[in-house]
């Protein structure tokens, strides 16, 4: 026979309502008798009925993670972090794939809210009202996206990239092009910021192509525009775009990194695996999903007292590889 509550309250000499809120709100119950309760608890290996904690609780026990491409592997890394956490605190996670589609993307996030307790949004393509409206649904954490009255977890991407044109600067490039991506996309406009900030600096004349798609497809059409261009670097949007680049690249016989340079961003495991190891910026993808539950459980454990809209920033790191060096002169088709 299951173990039942009533077997944990007369075990412990306390009513079936004192063993509710010793598991439920602990804070409630006196310590002693809290740690009699859950003594007992552990001891007897009591589960609590999870529609019936729904109900003491309000809350479900679980919570949603929406992303926009499973495909990119930067993001499964997001929902490793946010998988992780929230085992520890003993929640479960429903995960969606928007497939970058903003009207799914909206669609995921209104179904979710009615059967989570919180959903953390990846790199979201909704504009502000509508994310802001979305917000009202339920508790929310951005990913890569910073939006007025909603915790937010961003990776300095604009010093990130910084460090990228930085690096070729120092090499001697002095003609480079970035393959921008998606033209909404919120980590593509800092990206952005921090490439003509530091090419301003350090004098490097900035092609911008684009936008592509933030695919392998999207980098490899880039190529021929950059290459058109006359560049001795290529710096692509994420790292799976710069995949792409290599691979036109090669097909047209252009020596990486001797007759031009290439870099990317998020550092995705690929990006130390292709046969030139690719010069990148690292993202904490992982750390970032810890991070967001984090937010999301201090929303829901202490939703009186949240007054502002928290903002928790992790840094980036410039990790060079082979596919950079001393430019030695424009690489044409």
């Amino acid at each position: 026979m299951p173990v039942t509550i009533r077997d944990v309250a007369r075990q412990a000499r306390v009513s079936v309502s004192t063993v509710s809120r010793a598991i439920s709100a602990p804070d409630l119950v006196r310590a002693d008798t809290r740690e009699r309760v859950l003594e007992v608890v552990r001891g007897l290996g009591y589960q609590p009925n999870p529609a019936a904690r729904s109900l003491i609780t309000g809350r479900t026990g679980n919570l949603g993670i929406v992303v926009p491409d499973l495909g990119n592997p930067f993001f499964p890394s997001v929902l490793l972090g946010v998988q992780a956490r929230a085992r520890e605190s003993g929640n479960s996670v429903f995960f969606c794939d928007s497939g970058q589609d903003a009207v799914t993307e909206e669609e995921l996030i209104r179904t979710m809210a009615r059967q989570v307790d919180g959903v953390v949004v990846c790199a979201s393509a909704l504009d502000d009202e509508t994310l802001a409206e979305l917000s009202t649904l339920t508790t929310m954490v951005l990913v890569n996206r910073a939006l007025p009255g909603v915790p937010s977890v961003l990776m300095d991407s604009a010093a990130g990239m910084a460090a990228v044109v930085e690096h070729l600067a120092a090499l001697g490039h002095r003609h480079c092009a970035y393959l921008n991506g998606p033209v909404r996309a919120w980590s593509n406009q800092f990206r952005r910021t921090g490439l003509r900030e530091a090419a301003c600096r350090t004098g490097v004349s900035l092609h911008e192509l684009g936008p592509y798609e933030p695919t392998f497809q999207g980098g490899a059409r880039g190529v021929d525009a950059a290459l058109a261009a006359g560049v001795t670097a290529i710096i692509a949007y994420n790292d799976l775009m710069a995949l792409g680049v290599l691979a036109r690249l090669a097909e047209l016989a252009v020596a990486v990194p001797e007759r031009i340079s290439v870099t990317g961003f998020d550092d995705i495991p690929y990006a130390a695996m292709c046969g030139r190891p690719l010069t990148t910026v690292t993202m904490p993808a992982e750390l970032a999903g810890r991070a967001a539950v984090e937010l999301l459980l201090e929303q829901l454990d202490n939703a009186d007292r949240v007054t502002r809209s928290p903002i928790r920033e992790l840094p980036t790191a410039l990790v060079i590889r082979a596919t950079t060096a001393p430019p030695a002169g424009p690489a044409r088709l």
